[in-house]
């Protein structure tokens, strides 16, 4: 086909704040914009202005920014039923935040009009024309969000034309047809679609939500059938079960739909935005996102791997580099050769599949994963084993003893761990308190080694898991503890088991530290 421009509506920073646990403050919602403005995002919905003092300063504070490819958009709702638009306290602070675009919403289910609304057809059709049209006199660009649009076409067709017409008579820019019970199915949104296309409308977009796990595939639907303009938020954010995920939706509808929707060069920062809005708004990340998931391009079965090395066509419907990800290898117990040669090949490229310490590596990943390691999650401690088995590392110190001493009755610092540790001929010696015996034993060996390997200080822990294998055995039960550090750009997982939850974090904490100084090298 031949591409056609879809203009991307974010509405993370209002519909997504919404969503259970995800909050922006001010701070975040501007550097989000400044961040989003840099790929060129065409709109982005930033808030309702009076609905709450953060909405109220946001505005202010992005008013004095400037940004040439993207608009700021203010949210709100129609006048009241019983008021002029004029004398609407909403419609007023959406033209006092000073955004050049302004969105509204209104009813288009007679349900809602008659049980929510608790006015007549006439009512709800004059409040959406005129407010409209007195935002339009105002001079700003006015788009109209039909909420429950589709619901109140399968019940009163008629009705939820009409509001559309409306919307239109009023002078909307851009009508957006809203499955807001996100309970529509594809083609009932084509039809719906269709309908309204039938109008005299200058321009259709969407709004889905995910309530039947349909939002990207409604929001595809929509754009075969016509809408120009798609609204949706970045990892899927949103009340309930969420909104259209624009980290799925734009390389769809690019890649595979050849539509144009962002930048060229913008599409390989796909993976890194998603991750971006996840990290600022503080938000566990899901890995198994489509196009930008750590496990989207995760290949573990060795007959898979075999196969993809030799054309990544066999189980990969993109080139991961498309979207900023990056293909993965996992090495595991379900592993063949394939895997951990090529895992191995990092350290050895000339080393072949035949090799012996291939074999080698296999067998003691097997044994170890038999034990209750898990590799897929500790790939630094993974890289440490295929290194030792290719003779290629030597530890930059060792640990010669530890204790760790605890008294809840201490206070915050709980905890005292000394360790004695070499490196090369010299010997140190040192003590240290922590908020808890993992605490402490971390601070007893950065103390001791920060002198001889500086990038230690620079290297922080960003997670830290511990989970009973068998509870069978009650507190004697073997734990693993899986350990995540970051240092610049890089992270990368460790871990220990044992029973001793003590020792299987000295074994993650060590192998942690070992792959820190070598990247400071």
């Amino acid at each position: 086909m031949a591409e056609t421009k879809v203009v991307v509506y974010d509405t993370t920073l209002r519909d997504g704040a919404q969503g259970e646990g995800v909050h922006f403050s001010v701070k975040d919602k501007l550097l989000y914009v400044q961040k989003m403005a840099e790929v060129g995002i065409p709109y982005i919905e930033a808030g309702w202005p009076g609905a709450n003092p953060r909405d109220e300063e946001f505005f202010q504070e992005v008013s004095k920014m400037t940004f040439p490819r993207t608009k700021i958009a203010a949210f709100g709702s129609t006048c009241r039923v019983m008021e002029a638009p004029e004398e609407s306290d909403i419609l007023a602070k959406l033209l006092a935040s000073g955004a050049s675009t302004i969105t509204i919403f209104g009813k288009s289910w007679d349900l809602h009009v008659r049980d929510v609304l608790r006015g007549s057809l006439e009512d709800n059709l004059r409040i959406i024309r005129e407010s409209v049209a007195y935002l339009k006199a105002a001079g700003r660009e006015v788009f109209f969000d039909a909420e429950h649009y589709f619901d109140g076409f399968k019940e009163n067709r008629a009705f939820a034309l009409q509001c559309v017409e409306a919307a239109i008579e009023g002078g909307a820019s851009v009508i957006i047809l809203c499955d807001t019970n996100g309970g529509t199915l594809p083609e009932e949104i084509k039809e719906a679609v269709n309908a309204a296309k039938a109008l005299a409308v200058p321009s259709l977009g969407i709004h889905v939500h995910n309530d039947g796990g349909l939002a990207v595939a409604n929001s595809v639907a929509a754009v075969e059938a016509g809408v120009t303009q798609v609204q949706g938020c970045w990892n899927g954010f949103g009340e309930r079960c969420g909104n259209a995920n624009l980290s799925v939706l734009i390389p769809l509808l690019q890649l595979k739909k050849g539509y144009e929707v962002i930048d060229e060069s913008a599409l390989p920062q796909i993976t890194h935005l998603s991750r971006y809005v996840a990290d600022l708004a503080n938000y566990p990340f899901d890995e198994k996102q489509p196009f930008v998931g750590r496990s989207a391009f995760a290949h573990k079965a060795g007959m898979h791997v075999d196969a993809i090395l030799k054309n990544r066509r066999t189980f990969e419907h993109i080139e991961p580099s498309q979207v900023g990800n990056e293909r993965r290898i996992l090495v595991s117990d379900q592993a063949g050769k394939a895997n951990i040669w090529e895992r191995m090949r990092r350290f050895e490229p000339e080393i072949r599949k035949e090799d012996a310490r291939v074999e080698v590596a296999m067998t003691q990943i097997k044994e170890l994963e038999n034990q209750g390691f898990q590799f897929e999650t500790a790939d630094g401690s993974l890289d440490l084993l295929l290194m030792r088995v290719l003779d290629k590392f030597e530890p930059p110190f060792h640990l010669l003893e530890y204790h760790v001493w605890s008294d809840p009755l201490r206070g915050e610092l709980d905890s005292v761990a000394v360790v004695k540790v070499q490196v090369g001929s010299e010997t140190v010696h040192i003590a240290a308190e922590g908020n808890g015996p993992v605490h402490a034993l971390d601070e007893a060996l950065r103390q001791a080694l920060r002198t001889f390997f500086p990038v230690i200080e620079e290297s922080e822990l960003i997670d830290y898991k511990v989970r009973v294998l068998d509870g069978s055995s009650g507190t004697e039960a073997v734990v693993r503890v899986i350990v995540q550090t970051r240092l610049g750009h890089s992270d990368w997982g460790t871990i220990g088991v044992s029973s001793n939850i003590l020792r299987a974090s000295a074994q993650a904490l060590l192998d942690s530290l070992y792959l820190a100084i070598g990247l400071g090298k």
